[in-house]
C-alpha cells in the first residue's frame, strides 16, 4: 500500500500571506485533498527578530478566506526547540555535525582570501573533524555553531514533481549551519526535522528553493528519515515582468478581501496560475480537487494579470445568490460611510446591480445612491434635463405619486408620459437615471426606480 498523501504548507510570519505563498497552499491543500490525504499547516517562525503575531493572524485569516482547511496546525516550530536540539545531538554523537567556533570576522577574512584567489566563496571545514586532523584550541566565552558534515563528493539527484530530474554536485554546496549559538535552527535543518516528524509525503514550493534542496535531501539520508517528492513551481511575475514578492510588487491577499474580490474568485485564478486542466478557466473548489492530481504544472513563470482575476471575480459575483452578496457587501457600504443591514431589500438590489460589477467594491458604489444623496454631474444636467424635458418629468412624477409601486406599473407611467409628450423612450428614461441614480447608464429603468423607496424618487424628481 502506498503510505498516505500528507503535504504541507509553512508560511514565515514576517509579513503578509503573500500570492505565491497561497498558491503553493492551494495546490498543496489540493494535492492532499485529491487523494484524501492530510495538509498540514506550519508556522516557521524561527526567525525571532522579524516574526510577529499581527503576520500569524495574517496568514490564519487568508488561509480562512480562502477555504484552505488544514487537518493538523497551526504548528509552531519556537515549541520546537528541545525537539531539534535532541536531533542535533543525535547528528554529533553520529558524527554527522559538529561545533564550529568561527566567529563572523573569522568567515569574512576566510571568503575574502577565496574570493582573491578566484575561488568560490565558501565554508572551508576549519573545524569539521576529520582522521587524523588536529582541530584549532576551544576559544573561551565563545558559544559554537552547529554545522552539517556535508557529504564532500558524489551527486544529490531528485526527481521534481514538476521540473523533473534534477542534478547538484555536493561540491558546490558546503557544511550548513544548521543551529545558531543561540539553539534556535536554521531553516534548512528544521524543515527537514519538522517534514520528517509530520510525516510529510509531498512538498510544493516555490523554485527559490531548489538550491536548499540538496542539503535537506543530505540532511534526511543522515538521519535515516524517508524523502518526501519535492515539486518547484515556477515564480510569479508582475505587471511589469518582475518577480512579485513581498518586498516588490506583491499586496497580501487580506487586501484582495478588501479590495472586493470573492474567495472562490482568487481561488480559482490562484489554481489557473500555473496549472491547467484543459481549456477550463472558470471552475469550481470541487471540480478543482478532482482535478488537481500534481500533472500539468507548468514550468515557466505564471504572468499576474489584474485584468483577467477581475473576469474571474465578475463570473463570480454574477452567480453569487444575492443574499450572500448582500452580507459580503456589508464592509464595503461601511467604508463608504453606510450603515446598512443584510434584508431582503439589500439582496433585491444586489440582484439588480450584480451583474454591472467586477469587485464588491463597484457594487458598494452602486448600491451608495439608496443610502446617501446623489449628485449628478453639471455635464450630465446639462446634456439630459433640459427645459422641455422637464415638463415629462413632472408629469411623470405626478404618475409615480399614484401607481403601484412595481416595475410594470412604473414602466406603464413612463410609457404614457413618453406618449403623452411625444419624445422618444430615451429623452426621459436617461434624465430620470441622472436625477434618481446620479448616472446616465443603469439596468431597466422601472426596475431601478422600483428597488427605491417611492418618497426617494419623487423627492429628487424635484431638483429637475
Amino acid at each position: 500500500m502506498r503510505p498516505p498523501i500528507r503535504t504541507r504548507i509553512a508560511p514565515s510570519p514576517t509579513g503578509f500571506l503573500h500570492l505565491g505563498t497561497a498558491r503553493t497552499a492551494l495546490y498543496s491543500w489540493a494535492y492532499a485533498r485529491h487523494f484524501g490525504g492530510e495538509f498540514v499547516l506550519r508556522i516557521e517562525d524561527t526567525d525571532v527578530a522579524r516574526s510577529t503575531q499581527d503576520s500569524v493572524d495574517q496568514i490564519l485569516a487568508s488561509m480562512r478566506w480562502l477555504g484552505l482547511d488544514y487537518d493538523e496546525g497551526p504548528v509552531y516550530q519556537m515549541h520546537r526547540l528541545a525537539r531539534y536540539g535532541a536531533v542535533v545531538d543525535q547528528l554529533i554523537a553520529a558524527g554527522k555535525a559538529y561545533r564550529c567556533y568561527c566567529s563572523p570576522q573569522d568567515l569574512e577574512a576566510m571568503k575574502a582570501a577565496q574570493e582573491a584567489r578566484g575561488e568560490k566563496r565558501r565554508y572551508d571545514g576549519t573545524w569539521r573533524p576529520a582522521a587524523g586532523k588536529v582541530l584549532p584550541p576551544v576559544p573561551q566565552g565563545v558559544e559554537p555553531v552547529i554545522r552539517f558534515c556535508n557529504p564532500p563528493d558524489g551527486d544529490v539527484t531528485w526527481d521534481d514533481l514538476v521540473k523533473g530530474p534534477i542534478t547538484i554536485n555536493n561540491r558546490e554546496i558546503d557544511d550548513l549551519i544548521i543551529m545558531r549559538a543561540d539553539g534556535v535552527p536554521t531553516y534548512n535543518f528544521a524543515v527537514v526535522v519538522d517534514d520528517w516528524d509530520m510525516t510529510i509525503s509531498h512538498v510544493f514550493r516555490g523554485d527559490e528553493h531548489i538550491n536548499n534542496t540538496p542539503w535537506q535531501i543530505n540532511i534526511f539520508n543522515a538521519l535515516g528519515a524517508p524523502l518526501p517528492r519535492f515539486g518547484h513551481l515556477p515564480i510569479i511575475l508582475g505587471d511589469d515582468g518582475q518577480k512579485l514578492s513581498k518586498r516588490r510588487g506583491a499586496v497580501s491577499v487580506t487586501a484582495y478581501e478588501e479590495s472586493g474580490f470573492l474567495p472562490e474568485a482568487m481561488l480559482n485564478y490562484l489554481a489557473r496560475l500555473g496549472w491547467s486542466h484543459g481549456d477550463d478557466e472558470l471552475f469550481s473548489r470541487e471540480q478543482l480537487i478532482n482535478w488537481f492530481d500534481g500533472g500539468h504544472l507548468s514550468r515557466s513563470p505564471a504572468q499576474w494579470d489584474p485584468a483577467k482575476l477581475a473576469w474571474v471575480n465578475a463570473h463570480y459575483i454574477k452567480a453569487a445568490e444575492p443574499a450572500r452578496l448582500a452580507q459580503l457587501v456589508l464592509p464595503q457600504l461601511a467604508r463608504l460611510g453606510i450603515t446598512a443591514e443584510a434584508d431582503t431589500a439589500l439582496a433585491q438590489r444586489c440582484a439588480l446591480l450584480k451583474d454591472r460589477c467586477a469587485t464588491l467594491v463597484e457594487l458598494a458604489d452602486w448600491l451608495r445612491m439608496y443610502y446617501q444623496p446623489v449628485q449628478p454631474s453639471e455635464a450630465d444636467r446639462a446634456l439630459h434635463l433640459t427645459e422641455t424635458i422637464k415638463p415629462a418629468i413632472a408629469a411623470l412624477a405626478a404618475r409615480l405619486a399614484e401607481c403601484e409601486w412595481a416595475a410594470p406599473a412604473i414602466n406603464q407611467a413612463i410609457k404614457a408620459t413618453v406618449a403623452e409628450y411625444q419624445i422618444k423612450m430615451p429623452q426621459l428614461a436617461i434624465p430620470l437615471r441622472v436625477l434618481v441614480c446620479g448616472r446616465a447608464q443603469t439596468p431597466s429603468v422601472d426596475a431601478v426606480l422600483a428597488s427605491f423607496n417611492r418618497r426617494s424618487v419623487l423627492d429628487r424628481l424635484q431638483t429637475s
